[in-house]
């Protein structure tokens, strides 16, 4: 479950929290993998990523093929 706070005062998302994204104009629902602190390669590309601007690996309930983005970019759904 999501625990941590970001500086917005949001809740983070944690490993194995259900989330959605919008993609190419549709929603898309996933699961949590990971969370990315430092610069490192993921989902096929160059993720720029730091403690203070975390992003999240996330893998897609109807593709199974992962993705990266901020936690801006994600919305907690109910499992």
């Amino acid at each position: 479950m999501a625990k941590n706070k970001d500086n917005r005062g949001k809740k983070e998302p944690a490993k194995g929290d259900k989330v959605a994204w919008s993609s190419h104009g549709s929603e898309t629902t996933g699961t949590v993998e990971k969370k990315i602190t430092e610069r490192t390669k993921a989902a096929g590309r160059t993720v720029d990523a730091s403690e203070e601007e975390p992003q999240y690996e996330v893998r897609s309930d109807k593709s199974g093929r992962t993705a990266v983005h901020k936690p801006s970019a994600l919305k907690n759904k109910k499992k």
